[in-house]
């Protein structure tokens, strides 16, 4: 499996498929694998050269214990040496949850490196879908320091075997750690109306992050934002056949656009 070293953070990714590079980016405990099993990959392949990166602190990627090593120009500077081991000057990005919130960073940090953006599940307010009660501890850090299972029975929502197991394969102190620095950092409303790459945004509407990803579209000038009837948090990465209708077009009509380039260089 392909890895870069970025500063000695070591790096994995993946690369499936021929066209325009498409990144796609997943979110906070789980991996690149997520793509995989809900049928992502499969369907985009096709069209797309798709690289999919597991993010510092999750999947093959390295583990550090320490809050800084998560800070947003971190995570960004991972995907920016991906896309130069691979040779390639822009991609489209697609990132859902904690990898949304890295789309957020990739505008403030290294904009020029994306092509267009799909946000799924995140919103530039900052705002979480398991927020913590003004005054406590984050509840991610709490069951996280009761270990993998505690951390796992927290979901609200059915997971899937393959979930479940990739969950408990886990660091916890890296989880801890990358949600301390996360919980420090904040939102990104200093970029969201600075983007003027084509954008799609969409949630669940039964995830709490709904109404603020909705809010987040309306301040990107000609954003689209689609709403996903029913669909939860952890659902909404999971249907791909509700969320490629609405991805595949937007796609196809950006790289129609002469102004727009979104392949490799």
């Amino acid at each position: 499996m392909p890895r870069v070293d970025n500063k000695g953070i070591s790096i994995h990714y993946r690369v499936e498929g021929n066209g325009p590079p498409l990144i796609l980016q997943h979110g906070f405990s789980d991996s690149s694998d997520r793509w995989f099993e809900h049928g992502f990959v499969a369907a985009l392949k096709q069209k797309y050269r798709l690289v999919l990166i597991d993010v510092r602190g999750h999947g093959q990627s390295d583990k550090p214990h320490d809050p800084p090593s998560y800070a947003p120009e971190k995570f960004v500077s991972d995907i920016v040496a991906v896309l130069d081991d691979l040779g390639m000057k822009t991609a489209i990005y697609w990132g859902y949850s904690m990898g949304g919130w890295i789309g957020f960073a990739m505008a403030r940090y290294a904009l020029d490196r994306v092509g267009c953006f799909v946000l799924g599940g995140a919103a530039g307010s900052g705002a979480s879908p398991y927020a913590a009660e003004p005054g406590k501890e984050h509840p991610f850090i709490t069951t996280l320091r009761s270990g993998l299972d505690a951390y796992v029975g927290s979901f609200g929502e059915e997971l899937t075997a393959p979930l479940r197991e990739r969950l408990l394969t886990n660091d916890p102190a890296a989880l801890i750690a990358c949600t301390q620095q996360r919980l420090v950092t904040g939102g990104f409303h200093d970029v969201v109306r600075t983007i003027a790459v084509p954008t799609l945004l969409y949630a669940g509407t039964a995830d709490p992050i709904h109404d603020a990803a909705r809010q987040t579209a309306s301040e990107i000038a000609g954003a689209q934002f689609v709403s996903l009837p029913g669909l939860g948090h952890v659902a909404a990465n999971e249907r791909s056949d509700l969320v490629l209708p609405h991805v595949e077009p937007f796609l196809a009509e950006v790289l129609l656009r002469p102004a727009q380039s979104t392949a490799a260089s």
